[in-house]
Order: structure tokens, then C-alpha cells, then sequence
């Protein structure tokens, strides 16, 4: 785990803004300042799921590699706060998460948590939606938005038996080729919003595609098939060629409403 006293919310790396296609990766982090210590938590708790999505820096460093697409990624630990749910989300900051008290989070002041947002969560949607921005400024058409996360093969005596799944709200563009592309290797168990449901009012899809019109899809790829180098460079290699091929589709850079199954916008 890094902890630092010099910590930025948020890592940047660029690449072709008028491609198309962008990356978000809302969990690759698990830094905390060093003002924060490790929330009372043990050290080795910053090695689960709940302080991070494992392999998911990996992979989208990968994916940004193999295609020249720019990504953001969030620095700071979910358990500081989580950058995919909105503001007024009751899981923003988790006092329990998967069995683990968090201590630092529990009681949370309004000033601290605040400070929380001020300081990580929206710095790092701002740096989101400036490379969105700059994104279809240059492009001159909606940009492609993909969010790459990874989850638990186990949660709450559940085995989790997909190899990945595909997160969305009601805009299906991204998402039937990629469901359909992933399922073309029939050796892969893919879920379709599994093994959770893609419409989040206020999450990251939300916030910078879904209220924009922007084509986008949401990834979760299991842990035990991304924890290592191997692995996280075989999802890119197959993510890869399959977002291109959706990225030079037309309709994906089309700007078009599709609500939300949260309610209105």
C-alpha cells in the first residue's frame, strides 16, 4: 500500500484524446496519505478487494498501451472514499465493507467528510471530465468512455462462477458487441450487468456518459484471472482489438439520450 505525504488523487496517461476512446479506472488504487495511516485497519487489509480492484492498474495500463487511448485512474483507496458512487451514495465512505470494520471511517464529521470529497473524490472526476471534454473537442464527435474494474471470485459464501461481466444502465451500443465479441470464446462465462447491475445513479458512467449522450460500457473482469502480470496482459490483448473494432463504429460517436433506469436525468 502507498502512503505518502505528497499524494495525488488521481494519475493521468495520455495518449490519443481525438481516437475516440477513453479509459476510466475508478478502483486501481489503494494509496491513503500518510495523514490517514491505514484507517485502524491492518496492513493486509489493503491487499483485499474491499481497499482496491486488483489487477485493474495493470490491465488498464495495458489496454492504454495497446490502443494509444488516454485513461485516469484513482489513486486514493476506496475505503478513504469511493469515487463510483455519488455524492449522497450511504456507501460513499463504507464503515463496513465484506465482514471489516473500518475505524478511520466511523464516526464521520461532515467536515471530514467534506474534506474526503474535496480533496480525492472530486479532483478526480474533475480530471475525468476534463479529458472527456478535451476528448470530443478535438475528436469533433462523443468520445467512447470504457470503465475497467475487476471483482471478488467470492463475496458473502457466493462463488462467483463469470470470468467477467458487462455493467450498464439502458444504452446497449458498446455493450451487445462487446457481450457478443467476449462470447464468441466459448470458454468464458460473461454475465450481462452481472455480478452487479450497471444502473448506479450518480457513479462514474453515470456522471461523465450517461448524462452526455456518450456511448460507454462497464467491465468487471474476476480478480484471480488479473492478479498477476500473465493474466492482466491476456485481458488486454483480448479487450483490445474488440474496443477498436466498436470504436470505429459510427453510432458509438453519436451523441444520443438514452435515460436511465435510476429515473429521470
Amino acid at each position: 500500500m502507498t502512503r505518502t505525504s505528497q499524494f495525488s488523487p488521481f494519475e493521468l496517461i495520455e495518449g490519443d484524446r481525438g481516437g475516440g476512446l477513453l479509459f476510466l479506472a475508478d478502483h486501481a488504487g489503494r494509496g491513503l496519505p500518510e495523514e490517514y495511516g491505514t484507517l485502524g485497519l491492518p496492513e493486509t487489509e489493503f491487499d483485499r478487494h474491499i481497499a482496491y480492484d486488483i489487477g485493474v492498474e495493470g490491465v488498464t495500463r495495458r489496454l492504454a498501451a495497446l490502443t494509444g487511448a488516454p485513461a485516469v485512474m484513482a489513486r486514493f483507496s476506496r475505503l478513504l472514499i469511493d469515487p463510483n458512487r455519488g455524492e449522497d451514495d450511504p456507501t460513499l465512505i463504507r464503515q463496513l465493507y465484506d465482514g471489516t470494520v473500518v475505524p478511520g471511517n466511523y464516526p464521520m464529521s461532515a467536515k471530514e467528510r467534506e474534506r474526503r470529497l474535496d480533496r480525492f473524490y472530486r479532483p478526480y472526476h474533475d480530471a475525468a471530465a476534463a479529458l472527456v471534454a478535451s476528448a470530443a473537442e478535438e475528436s469533433g464527435r462523443a468520445p467512447f468512455l470504457f470503465s475497467i474494474h475487476s471483482f471478488t471470485p467470492r463475496m458473502q459464501g457466493f462463488e462467483r462462477p463469470w470470468h467477467a461481466g458487462i455493467l450498464w444502465d439502458s444504452d446497449n451500443r458498446a455493450v451487445d458487441p462487446m457481450l457478443n465479441a467476449l462470447r464468441t470464446d466459448t470458454g468464458l462465462i460473461v454475465g450481462d450487468n452481472e455480478p452487479y447491475d450497471g444502473a448506479l445513479r450518480g457513479d462514474t458512467m453515470f456522471k461523465h456518459a450517461i448524462v452526455n449522450g456518450f456511448a460507454h460500457a462497464l467491465i468487471e473482469i474476476r480478480q484471480d484471472l488479473i492478479r498477476e502480470d500473465k493474466g492482466q496482459q491476456e485481458w488486454a490483448e483480448r479487450l483490445a482489438p474488440m474496443l477498436e473494432a466498436i470504436n470505429a463504429r459510427p453510432d458509438i460517436h453519436e451523441v444520443k439520450q438514452f435515460g436511465s433506469r435510476t429515473g429521470p436525468l
